[in-house]
């Protein structure tokens, strides 16, 4: 068994869950590695990923306004707000979701269900450079 790790970054555009699905594929399949496990972290607390679906771009707005309903940009709610009033909800919503994510590789691919993709899920109303940390072990 080996292992090997990376990083990939990307910008983002503001709030919104943005796929990487094929970054991910393209660093996995430049590794060479036939079975293993890859573990995605990424190294902020405004932004967060996902699996989610791939198909239907409505599962992605109405998780974005879900989300927006659950944690406003009311700086009257908040004591945290150096940042803006977009900051502490962007806490929250990281906080709900996941800043890594465990996914198998089999035969060099991804092993994703036929209606999942991999999302950076930015939080922030702006945009912003997101930084991945990558882990992958196997053969």
């Amino acid at each position: 068994m080996r292992q090997v790790s990376g990083d990939l970054n990307f910008q983002t555009s503001g709030r919104g869950l943005f796929d990487i699905t094929r970054h991910l594929q393209s660093w996995v399949r430049e590794i060479g590695y036939s079975e293993g496990v890859l573990t995605v972290f990424i190294l902020h607390t405004s932004a967060s990923l996902t699996i989610q679906e791939n198909a239907d771009p409505d599962v992605l707005l109405d998780l974005v306004t879900y989300y927006d309903q659950l944690a406003p940009d009311n700086p009257a709610l908040y004591r945290h707000t150096a940042e803006g009033p977009d900051d502490m909800p962007a806490h929250i919503r990281s906080s709900l979701t996941d800043v890594s994510l465990t996914i198998p590789v089999r035969d060099g691919r991804l092993r994703l269900g036929t209606w999942q993709g991999v999302y950076i899920f930015e939080h922030r109303t702006r945009a912003h450079v997101r930084n991945l940390a990558l882990h992958l072990i196997g053969d």
